[in-house]
């Protein structure tokens, strides 16, 4: 007999998802600057796809290994949460060093530091993220996941706000030099990356000190699973043979829509992979005007270096990436309100195509907004003084927001209910590889792609991405969702 599992307060259902604002907010910092870092300490514009494949193949790699070892896991801690402590403060360290990689240049060259601390935060990212989203499964009734699922969302989007405008902020308003020389990395970065990887060991740990896990026999009887049953098949170690074949098989026997979900997500994900990797070079070139060389090692060296104005401007674009990233997770937050409405009064498939639709129509669209004409802009806390293109680049910044509040959502709102009790941390990190495997081989091709068919021109890696996106739009009409747990499929998730 399944027993009835407790509805939680509100404070309840946020303690439980209140980590995510500080992982999101790592996340935010990380796809906002990791090319800037990169840049700076030296990364060729053709290679710097190649260096950030690291972030996905960590997911790709740790969330199975992670979700399983937490599935079996039961200690005095509790299930999930030894891994979402681990996994905090190995990405603070790493947030903490990666910034500062021109130090250690007795130990290895800058740029190959700056990609080691890229691993280990994003490793670090997936083992918090992958339990986070076990445990929510975990804690969450069924009757409640609309809400458990919204205040995650909220608390994602906020600190991925804060997170992408805090270099802007200690610039414009604390006052922080955000200038960086060839092979150092600015000021504004270094202390926001420090801030970063504070706000992610607190918020984790609030979550880990204010949640306490089911034991597990509370679990499997409100999960309606047979405990001794089931610790009898976790106490029985089968050799690593077995388990990979194990593996595969439930890889082959994943449920259907998790299957069908594999070609949106292939394409929505190698779109948001080239926004990631190209965007502060598509608007340095494209709207503050800076040569495409300023972007080359060699070439800054074979000048003597980045003359301050082209140092500047860089700097300046680096921080309205910043700007624009905060703009589509703002978009995000507010439209995820409304979604689940949405999608009950219109339906999940044409709300999700549409909103994938959009995105890809508002990253086409940054081509046309070229305008070099300096405006002075008045964001409340501080004036700044930008191309008038840049300003209009906030417009297809609802549209970007709109398709990754979707993205975010609707995968996972389909998967709902469809999966395992026993096995949902690791399907949980299966269904990674739909979102991994997508950015690595975007990783390993897009170089070639820059280089050979746009020559080297970034902006047209974001119309890329747009074209790619309204190929996923398409393939979300092929979707088939299970009428078995439609009962269950809630629309509004997390990333």
């Amino acid at each position: 007999m399944v027993k009835q599992q407790p509805q939680l307060s509100f404070w309840q259902i946020w303690n439980v998802s209140f980590g995510f604002l500080g992982v999101q907010f790592g996340f935010a910092l990380q796809n906002a600057n990791a090319s800037r870092i990169l840049s700076d300490l030296g990364a060729d514009p053709h290679s710097l796809s190649i260096f950030w494949v690291v972030a996905p193949l960590m997911g790709l790699i740790v969330q199975p290994i992670v979700g399983a070892a937490s599935d079996r896991t039961w200690n005095s801690v509790g299930r999930r949460r030894p891994f979402i402590l681990g996994g905090a403060i190995a990405a603070a360290a790493g947030m903490a060093l990666m910034p500062n990689a021109s130090l250690f240049v007795a130990f290895m060259i800058p740029i190959l530091f700056g990609v080691l601390m890229l691993a280990v935060m994003d490793a670090s990212f997936n083992v918090c993220f992958q339990p986070f989203r076990a445990l929510v499964s975990d804690m969450v009734p069924a009757k409640q996941r609309n809400v458990g699922y919204s205040v995650q969302t909220l608390l994602i989007n906020i600190g991925a706000v804060v997170g992408s405008l805090l270099p802007f902020i200690l610039t414009n308003v604390v006052g922080l030099d955000n200038v960086a020389q060839s092979g150092e990395v600015a000021e504004t970065v270094i202390w926001a990356f420090y801030i970063g990887a504070t706000v992610l060991l607190g918020s984790v740990l609030w979550t880990v000190i204010r949640t306490k896990e089911y034991p597990p026999e509370e679990y499997y009887a409100y999960k309606g699973l047979d405990l001794e049953k089931v610790q009898q098949e976790q106490a029985h170690k089968k050799p690593l043979s077995v388990r990979l074949q194990n593996f595969v098989k439930l890889v082959i026997d994943m449920p259907t829509v998790m299957k069908r979900l594999a070609l949106v997500q292939f394409f929505s994900w190698f779109a948001l992979f080239l926004m990631w990797v190209y965007t502060n070079n598509a608007i340095a070139e494209h709207i503050w005007g800076i040569d495409k060389q300023w972007f080359n090692s060699d070439y800054i060296k074979s000048m003597g270096g980045l003359p301050d104005d082209i140092a500047s401007a860089k700097g300046a674009a680096g921080d309205w990436v910043g700007i624009l990233f905060a703009a589509y997770s703002l978009f995000a937050a507010i439209f995820a309100l409304f979604l689940a409405k949405l999608a009950d009064k219109v339906g999940r498939k044409q709300v999700y195509a549409g909103s994938l639709a959009l995105g890809g129509i508002s990253f086409v669209s940054f081509l046309f907004f070229q305008d070099l004409t300096p405006t002075d802009v008045n964001l409340y806390v501080t004036q700044v003084t930008v191309p008038l293109g840049a300003v209009y680049l906030l417009l297809p910044m609802i549209g970007i927001g709109i398709a990754w509040a979707a993205i975010l959502a609707m995968p996972y709102a389909m998967l709902a209910g469809a999966l395992p009790a026993d096995k949902t941390g690791v399907y949980m990190g299966i269904f990674n590889f739909t979102i991994a495997s997508p950015q690595i081989i975007s990783a390993l091709t897009a170089g070639l792609i820059l280089k050979y068919l746009f020559g080297g021109t970034a902006i047209y890696m974001i119309v890329l991405a747009g074209v790619l996106m309204v190929c996923a739009a398409f393939c979300v009409l092929l979707v088939r969702e299970s009428e078995e747990h439609a009962e269950d499929i809630l629309p509004v998730t997390e990333e």
